[in-house]
């Protein structure tokens, strides 16, 4: 109950106004689906963009249409999760894959987490949307780490996501990757499935 000389209180309406409010909902709406060879072109116009665009990627030449289906179709054979975010008018807004960490058996639990969104789906929770469902469809096909191999340049964001979905940093290289005349390390993160 509030009486009439506590109705309003500075010190208490500066405490309200600190408060952290919730972060605005985006009014753009998506659905996560497994991806399908038909999502494969589009796929590939986003993954190119960070080829040509940036050193998120250690790419340096687009991939082809036969590279990103055989991606995908390897992807497929391993029963490894392949997501795409999908607007409602059926762009593909983003996609997540996880893949082999390394060709060695002893490796078959692990696998690494890639997520790549179009230029113009930054910022609207479709990656933590897609980070979410991928560790849980991870989780559910059996794998029991998964690691994050991400640049120590221009890829904050990615390094955010992952810590706010409980990847713990695992380890740095520097200057393990030179583009765009320039040198960029990576930083690696690990989360364990339960």
């Amino acid at each position: 109950m509030v009486l009439p000389e506590q109705e309003y209180d500075p010190k208490l309406a500066l405490r309200a106004a600190k408060r952290r409010r919730p972060d605005p909902v985006d009014p753009v709406g998506f659905t996560i689906r497994d991806a399908t060879l038909a999502d494969m072109p589009h796929c590939r116009e986003i993954y190119n963009h960070y080829v040509m665009n940036s050193v998120v990627t250690f790419d340096e030449t687009p991939v082809t249409h036969a590279g990103m289906r055989a991606k995908f179709q390897k992807s497929q054979k391993s029963g490894h999760p392949f997501l795409v975010a999908e607007s409602p008018s059926g762009e593909i807004l983003g996609y997540a894959l996880v893949a082999s960490y390394r060709d060695k058996s002893a490796y078959r639990f692990t696998a690494e987490d890639s997520i790549y969104l179009g230029p113009g789906a930054t910022g609207k929770g479709i990656g933590t949307a897609l980070l979410g469902e991928l560790i849980a469809r991870a989780t559910a096909s059996g794998l029991k780490e998964l690691v994050a191999v991400i640049a120590d340049q221009g890829a904050e964001a990615s390094i955010a996501l992952h810590e706010r979905y409980g990847f713990v940093e695992s380890g740095r290289m520097g200057r393990v990757g030179y583009k765009f005349g320039h040198w960029v390390g990576t930083v690696m993160l690990q989360k364990s499935l339960k």
